[in-house]
């Protein structure tokens, strides 16, 4: 019942969006992907390799058009396998903390997000996160029920996976650990637990941060600091509250270009290099001089970012201009009914939900707070993430459903 309410709906979405998956809304792991299997060089042209993005995502999209080509069908096949993946995910941890009930009501509203659905057959990195963070998820729940230094060597890894998909969760495996070595304190096994939880994913990560830095020159998951110069700077504010995005944000004065444009350039016939390591350090110093000298300016962007990462409604016009009349009309009202249904029936399951479940989800979703405040916040920041208001607004369906059921007999019989 799962797989079929994750896979159906998303087919019907990609049979309709098949002209657009590859062009439009397309980020750059696209394109590395391309020069990948062209080339065998990770980055935008051959020959010179890049750590401008993440890599998860990237190969990923590689396995695919190795064999396939840069085929729509191939993406959109491979993507919505692991919605079905993440849906089936999301059961097990319901069922695990609760019931099969619980869980099949959870993997029902995290797979029928009407965002998700269209979403999710689209070029975009984040179907790989929902899917780790679930896994993560239940690797922690499965790690309470075993208390095994092995089962907190697979939470760590899972984490320096999804770093390597988003380097947003970068802090994730400290926090993570803390909350998987916390049942097992005061003894030795929770150090334990805890250090295996932070040792594996570094040890997940290190081959990536080393090929960096013989390759490209730094030791870094990514050097595109430039996109948190653009989440952090004086025009940002007025750039989002217009209803735009980040990347409309202008460029600052004098600044180098960055590898994406050198590289288009190369192509167009002026050869252009840049010293990736070295944007690094400048657009970083520019975010710590913007913060240092302008902290009302950087408090007001917290706030709006917390607010544009939790609002059920749209605050990027691509977002909502996006795709056929259909498509508009899901996202302008359809979704934002949907989130306001789901978060109140979270809030409700709050209260019902396993204490240990409870205070893993609500740190999960401070750190995505915390992390929209430093750098923006967007729809499709937050749901990856949604699984865990749908598993515990399953808990208060379940409780629905539960007195609905033992009640309705003692009515009846009273009425007769």
């Amino acid at each position: 019942m799962v797989a079929l309410a994750a896979a159906l709906p998303r087919l019907v979405v990609l049979s309709l969006e098949r002209g657009t998956i590859l062009r439009e809304f397309v980020e750059k792991s696209d394109r590395f992907a391309q020069t990948l299997v062209a080339s065998g060089t990770f980055g935008f042209l051959a020959g010179v390799p890049s750590a401008y993005t993440q890599p998860l995502y990237a190969f990923f999209l590689a396995a695919l058009y190795w064999p396939f080509g840069h085929s729509w069908l191939a993406v959109g096949l491979a993507q919505t396998a692991v919605a079905v993946g993440t849906a089936l995910l999301v059961l097990e941890i319901g069922r695990r903390l609760r019931s099969l009930r619980v869980g099949l009501i959870a993997a029902l509203l995290t797979t029928l997000h009407p965002y998700v659905v269209w979403h999710d057959v689209h070029v975009n990195r984040e179907i790989l996160d929902s899917f780790l963070l679930a896994l993560l998820t239940l690797l922690v729940v499965v790690a309470w029920e075993r208390a095994s230094t092995w089962s907190a060597v697979a939470v760590g890894a899972t984490a320096g996976l999804a770093i390597l998909g988003n380097s947003r969760l970068l802090l994730l495996p400290p926090l993570v650990a803390m909350l998987v070595a916390w049942p097992l304190r005061p003894s030795r096994n929770a150090v334990v637990a805890g250090v295996a939880v932070v040792a594996a994913a570094a040890a997940v990560i290190a081959p990536w941060v080393i090929r960096n830095h013989a390759r490209v020159g730094c030791a870094t998951i990514t050097t595109d600091a430039r996109a948190l110069w653009k989440a952090n700077n004086e025009h940002t504010y007025a750039v989002l509250a217009a209803g735009k995005w980040i990347d409309d944000v202008p460029e600052r004065p004098g600044a180098p270009p960055w590898p994406e444009l050198a590289a288009d350039l190369t192509l167009g016939g002026k050869p252009t290099t840049v010293d990736e390591c070295a944007q690094v350090t400048y657009y970083r110093d520019a975010v710590l001089d913007f913060w240092r000298h302008q902290p009302g300016e950087k408090a007001r962007l917290a706030g709006q970012a917390v607010v544009m990462l939790w609002r059920p409604t749209f605050t990027v016009e691509t977002g909502e201009s996006s795709g056929g009349a259909a498509a508009r009309l899901g996202r302008r009202l359809i979704e934002p009914a949907y989130m306001l249904v789901l978060y109140a029936l979270a809030i409700a399951g709050a209260f019902l939900a396993p204490r240990r479940f409870l205070a893993l989800a609500i740190a999960l979703l401070a750190y995505n707070t915390i992390m929209a405040m430093v750098f923006a916040g967007t729809v499709r920041y937050r749901v990856p993430w949604d699984f865990l208001l749908a598993l515990l607004a399953a808990f208060a369906i379940e409780r629905g459903w539960e007195r609905w059921r033992y009640e309705r007999p003692a009515r009846a019989s009273a009425a007769s």
